[in-house]
């Protein structure tokens, strides 16, 4: 019923696909702006939240362990760390709280296995997503 898989001149079809995406976003991340920056790591915290419950549902837990904690490299080495404390106020106060909550909330429903932690996380971060992608004609060089 099955046959051994045949040998591929290219290597195997996950590692082709996973080195095309590597080289994809590292491509993108050269030329882009940093308003573009900061969406794609927007963008990457909301898919790896997708990539973790849908690991849960499947009780996939490496999966969803590494999914969760890119999630948390995101918020903690992205979001987090572009902040600029001295210059940004009171609003940078607060999204580094906000931060560091969402930081502590992943890596509990990654001990729990939590679902609801996990929509909770996507609550509180989608309004600055949203409100990030809102701003965008607004940015100087980039396009609508």
């Amino acid at each position: 019923m099955y046959t051994a898989a045949r040998s591929s001149p290219f290597g195997r079809p996950g590692l082709l696909a996973q080195a095309y995406r590597q080289v994809s976003v590292e491509t993108s991340i050269g030329s882009a702006s940093p308003y573009r920056l900061v969406e794609m790591l927007f963008d990457g915290y909301m898919e790896a939240l997708a990539q973790a419950r849908g690991a849960m549902q499947l009780k996939q837990i490496e999966a969803k362990g590494k999914a969760i904690s890119r999630a948390a490299r995101i918020v903690d080495e992205g979001l987090k760390a572009g902040l600029n404390l001295t210059d940004g106020g009171n609003l940078a106060a607060d999204l580094r709280d906000l931060y560091e909550y969402v930081s502590m909330r992943l890596v509990l429903a990654n001990v729990r296995n939590d679902e609801n932690i996990l929509d909770e996380c996507v609550r509180l971060i989608e309004p600055l997503r949203q409100a990030w992608k809102d701003i965008r004609p607004q940015v100087p060089g980039e396009l609508n």
